[in-house]
């Protein structure tokens, strides 16, 4: 068999082995010790089962693994070194498309993606991808493989960067390694966006973001914290003080739900409620009110972050929580992989319901919250965008759900950036996010580019990576275009 890998034109003989060999994943603590703590619940592979478990890749001629994967990651070429050993050389190739595949391998929903689209042939399950790749660079953190972003030769161009998330963090390492000057600047205390305050521990550690802080900084790369620009800086201020702009805010702004009753009353935004809870674990004062201890829980959504909402409050000692999620199981926008180690820490889902309004106690606390049955059918409506048919309610079906604490996980919109950076020449797209041109990745205003989840909208770190190397480059092209007008801008 052919390898369309950059490694050889045969197949190692280590490879194909998922005829005879079995999927397994890293071992995962129970339950219930799990449950105790904010750990993550996977442990790493050791040596031998990585390469085991690297060796069932087919090193199919079309790799859909890699096409299914938004950074194009060369991932059969990868799986190959790891089954031969050659750990050194796996973890070159995969990060030379991803600046963080150590947070990708814990934190992407592979199961919809890479290891999704794997095409091992019927009846076998796919490749453990995100594993194998968590294991190789773990490995190269312990070897020292991995090396702060240090350039060759310096620039003097100036790139201030809005937002210390997935895509800032990307474009800022891609950037620094090319020489120029990099700062990041960040609405809050630490570095790492959502990845530090919205994902919680149980999936991404924050040692492991924190370790990337430090090789970011010892690569040269300066952070500006707790300074929320157009508040604590203007926004025109920064543009004056660097010679291209890079917007990657995020998006954190959260959906309203309708339910005809004060949001002040019993309800909080996901993502109030997990930065919140990713604060105490990791030892600041926090707000007693959102913790959810002996509470019934009930959490609105069905994509990762209603997951992640899930699980947190199963951690907190909640008395009981609840997922509502207007579609089945099978058409849930959350890793599945999730869903199932929610369901073995006590999570009820309530499949195919919607709710519809809340019951109040005399004091005027939310008490429940109503539902309403859904269905599914081929007839019932236009399919989404995701090719997911339209769910319709049931007459007659309402029902109540005992609760006293609401978590609204419906996803995130963008805030108002024209207003907020006082920047009316702001093009916004009609989703409200920051309008670029893809091909050049700038904004409307010269010099000042967009990536993320700011452009994209509410979406996954791993596009935000992509999205944050797109920049870097554009950026790049765009400086290296203008460079001559820049250095005698300063001169002067």
């Amino acid at each position: 068999m052919q390898s369309t890998g950059a490694l050889g034109k045969m197949t190692s003989k280590a490879m194909l082995q998922f005829v005879t060999r079995a999927k397994e994943m890293p071992k995962k603590r129970g339950a219930k010790q799990r449950k105790q703590d904010f750990d993550e619940i996977y442990t790493d592979f050791i040596a031998e089962k990585a390469s085991e478990q690297a060796g069932r890749c087919s090193q199919c001629g079309v790799p859909f693994c890699q096409t299914g994967c938004p950074l194009g990651n060369n991932i059969p070429d990868w799986l190959m070194l790891t089954a031969e050993g050659r750990l050194e050389e796996a973890y070159d190739i995969a990060s030379a498309t991803n600046n963080f595949p150590e947070i990708c391998g814990r934190i992407c929903p592979q199961d919809r993606l890479c290891e999704g689209d794997c095409v091992i042939e019927k009846g076998f399950e796919s490749v453990t991808i995100g594993a194998v790749e968590r294991y190789i660079t773990e490995t190269a953190f312990t070897e020292g493989w991995v090396q702060a972003p240090t350039p060759t030769t310096e620039r003097p161009e100036s790139i201030g960067i809005i937002g210390a998330g997935p895509a800032g963090l990307a474009a800022a390492e891609q950037l620094r390694r090319q020489g120029f000057q990099v700062v990041v600047y960040d609405r809050y205390d630490r570095v790492g966006g959502l990845m530090i305050y919205g994902i919680p521990g149980f999936k991404l550690e924050k040692e492991v973001v924190a370790r990337r802080e430090a090789l970011l900084r010892a690569g040269g790369v300066e952070f500006v914290l707790n300074c929320a620009i157009g508040t604590d800086m203007r926004f025109q201020e920064l543009r004056e003080k660097h010679d291209a702009v890079l917007i990657a805010t995020g998006v954190y702004q959260a959906r309203a739900l309708d339910l005809g009753v004060r949001y002040e009353v019993g309800f909080v935004a996901a993502l109030d409620y997990l930065i919140t809870a990713n604060r105490a674990d990791l030892g600041d004062k926090t707000d007693d009110a959102l913790a959810v201890a002996g509470k019934d829980v009930v959490v609105i959504g069905g994509g990762d972050t209603a997951m992640d909402c899930v699980r947190t409050a199963i951690r907190q000692d909640a008395k009981s929580v609840t997922c509502v999620y207007r579609r089945d199981r099978a058409n849930m926008p959350g890793s599945a992989r999730e869903v199932e180690n929610a369901m073995e820490e006590g999570v009820r889902f309530e499949w195919l319901s919607q709710p519809v309004g809340v019951k109040e106690n005399k004091k005027g606390q939310i008490s429940g919250v109503i539902c309403q049955r859904m269905r599914l059918g081929a007839r019932l409506g236009a399919p989404d965008p995701n090719g997911r048919q339209s769910p319709q309610a049931i007459d007659g079906s309402e029902y109540t759900l005992k609760a006293d604490s609401v978590i609204l996980a419906l996803g995130f919109e963008p805030e108002n950036m024209p207003t907020m950076f006082d920047a009316p020449s702001l093009q916004l797209s009609p989703r409200g996010t920051i309008d670029i041109d893809w091909k050049t990745m700038m904004t409307s205003l010269d010099g000042v580019f967009a990536a993320g989840d700011i452009v994209r909208g509410a979406s996954l770190v791993v596009w935000g990576i992509r999205d944050g190397r797109d920049a870097a480059t554009a950026i790049a092209a765009w400086l290296n275009q203008n460079a001559p007008k820049i250095i005698k801008q300063a001169a002067s």
